[in-house]
């Protein structure tokens, strides 16, 4: 071995300002009170490659002051269950990301600072459906979704010292976090750490003072004891706690009256949700039901408290507006007449509309193409095997049916005169109305499949109507009776299964289950379907047909007073199908900001409502018409 001194350094080629990182922007899971699933976020990677990142969250827009970084190349982390991320720090901000990082990586100093997305989402109830847009990637104190740095990726070089004389190797990727070039000195080294550490513990200290919101006299206290000096986050977490405790105590005699126990904190936002629902009359969500607050007096008060425009001019005046909070207008009107729309379709159960329910299935699905193969073929009989012989494939068929989506919806204006006259009662109606339109775009549906085509049907894939008596022995022209009752189940009885090839099939044996009747044959029907005793000529006598199965349905489609419909149980033969893609109950959505859209166009905040149907017969065979001539 040579007797030459080797000596080995390693040079980090970034700078402070050009650092380059892996984060997790967003993880599956609750945060700020919304449920994200796993599906819905990997469905929208294609929206955050080219995103930028921040300090912090703005309600008034991002200056680029704040500009930290930019974001590219998404993909899914299955084993975090969430989207990570390339950060490169860019702009005003970039060192101080850096100066983040170092802190939130470094096992020393580990602030709770991580990131925040600012999106834009769809939902069904507290669950998130779909994202729309993302707008921006911030980083933030107390991050609420799982959003974290994961490493540093910088480039560095081996720098290799024979004889006095340094070489250079390849540069290699490495976890390490941006540095200067190595220092000369032992001496300079430790000076450097020490300036680097004062410099992340200065922008902990201003950033903990921002997110904790205390008040001034509190916040210059704590500055004051810290400025200047190199501490511990635990120590800076001890002091701003007794700085809340401080305050609580202060500012707790004003607030509580009287003797009580304090059994939980909430938030002027959580008030102003609670008191949101309780003036349109929806019911509160699960976290807020004990929530105490003020009674709005109306719609009027509450634009005034959120957007601080008591002149009804338009816009958003943060300067005047009653509470300091993230809540929107639009936001708390969206969740309180989405409610609202739950609630009304649970009242409307009474309605004449819901008459549809006990003859579909109802399906989901979870996307918009062409619905195909949805009724599956019957096993008739199971073979027999033979001892030592091998089973035998069991056929099965598809059935050849498909069906379309259509989409329904409108808007409602919601104009800057009706809050100023202070219409809230006109409010609370809107979502019953919709919801009463939703429930009879559904009946009008299914009702055309027993009146379309002069009471035939839709034409199915064989290219004959549904009711159709040569090829689908399923529609007969007697008037309602208890013997035409009776030969529409046994027609319906004797239908053969639906089979994978050829041969005999044997019957669906299944009886009528519901007769569906015009307003004007119900009592007739009624007197067929329900037990009791029948008065003819003085004569008592048990009616043993009644009881023996069967319900009376009214349709309100139905235009000909003569005519009626049998059909068989659905959930042991599905014949008439009601597809839905975000939900049976219609969505709706209010989107207009103050600065953009109808709002700024039309001095009117748009309540829009979506349906995404399908209405169609999967099967023929357990329905059958009666077409009265």
């Amino acid at each position: 071995m040579s007797d030459e001194t080797i000596q080995e350094r390693l040079l980090l080629s970034s700078s402070p300002q050009g650092g380059k990182f892996e984060i997790l922007a967003i993880s599956a899971g609750a945060g700020n009170g919304w449920d994200f699933p796993a599906e819905v976020l990997r469905e929208s990677l294609a929206l955050w490659d080219g995103r930028e990142c921040y300090l912090d969250h703005s309600l008034w827009g991002h200056s680029v002051r704040d500009l930290a970084g930019v974001l590219h190349s998404p993909v899914w982390d299955d084993a975090r269950q969430g989207i990570r991320l390339t950060l490169k720090a860019v702009g005003p901000g970039g060192p101080i990301l850096n100066q983040l990082a170092q802190a939130a990586l470094n096992s020393d100093v580990r602030p709770d600072v991580g990131f925040s997305a600012d999106i834009l989402f769809s939902a069904s109830g507290r669950r998130v459906s779909k994202i729309l847009r993302v707008l921006s990637v911030d980083v933030v104190m107390n991050p609420a979704r799982g959003g974290a740095f994961l490493r540093a990726l910088n480039q560095q070089t081996r720098q290799t010292i024979k004889g006095g004389k340094p070489t250079m190797d390849e540069a290699t990727q490495t976890n390490s976090l941006p540095a200067a070039a190595a220092p000369e000195s032992a001496a300079d080294e430790l000076e450097k750490a020490r300036a680097l550490r004062a410099e992340m513990c200065a922008c902990l200290l201003e950033q903990s003072l921002t997110a904790a919101h205390l008040p001034a006299p509190l916040a210059e206290r704590i500055r004051a004891q810290f400025s200047g000096r190199i501490f511990e986050p635990a120590e800076l977490r001890a002091a701003l706690q007794d700085g809340r405790d401080l305050a609580a105590r202060l500012t707790g005699g004003a607030v509580v009256q009287g003797p009580g126990r304090i059994s939980g904190m909430v938030s002027s936002e959580d008030q102003l949700t609670a008191a949101a629902y309780d003036l349109l009359g929806a019911e509160r969500p699960e976290g807020l039901k004990s929530v105490k607050t003020a009674r709005l007096s109306g719609i009027r008060e509450l634009y005034t408290m959120l957007t601080g425009d008591t002149s009804f001019y338009g816009g958003y005046y943060p300067e005047r507006a009653a509470l300091a909070t993230s809540a929107t207008l639009p936001g708390l009107l969206k969740n309180a007449l989405n409610k609202l729309i739950v609630m009304g379709w649970q009242e409307l159960g009474r309605s004449g509309y819901r008459w549809w329910e006990p003859i579909v299935s109802v399906e989901h699905f979870t996307s918009l193409h062409t619905i195909s193969g949805v009724l599956v073929g019957e096993v008739t009989v199971l073979p027999s095997v033979d001892e030592g012989a091998p089973y035998t494939e069991l056929e099965l068929k598809d059935s050849a049916e498909t069906a379309g989506w259509t989409k329904y919806g409108g808007y409602i204006g919601l104009t800057l005169e009706m809050f100023e006259r202070d219409e809230t009662h006109k409010l609370r109606q809107y979502p019953y109305k919709l919801a009463s339109a939703a429930l009879r775009r559904i009946s009008a549906l299914v009702g055309s499949v027993f009146t379309a085509n002069s009471g035939a049907g839709p034409q199915m894939a064989d290219s004959y109507n549904v009711f159709d008596a040569s090829h689908h022995a399923n529609l007969g022209s007697a008037a309602l009776s208890s013997e035409s009752w009776e030969a529409a189940s046994q027609a319906i009885y004797e239908q053969p299964m639906l089979l994978a090839s050829g041969g005999t099939a044997p019957r669906l044996a299944l009886d009528a289950r519901y007769c569906v009747v015009p307003r004007s044959l119900r009592l007739t029907a009624m007197r067929i379907l329900y037990p009791s005793f029948e008065r003819e000529a003085n004569i008592f006598s048990e009616n043993l047909q009644r009881g023996e199965m069967g319900d009376v349905i009214t349709c309100p489609e139905f235009s000909d007073a003569s005519d009626w419909a049998a059909v068989a149980d659905p959930r042991l033969a599905p014949a008439i199908i009601v597809a839905e893609r975000f939900g049976l109950l219609p969505e709706i959505f209010i989107s207009d900001s103050e600065t953009s859209g109808a709002l700024f166009s039309n001095d009117e905040v748009r309540m829009k409502v979506r349906h995404w149907l399908s209405v169609f017969v999967a099967d023929y065979r357990p329905l059958y018409k009666a077409n009265v001539v």
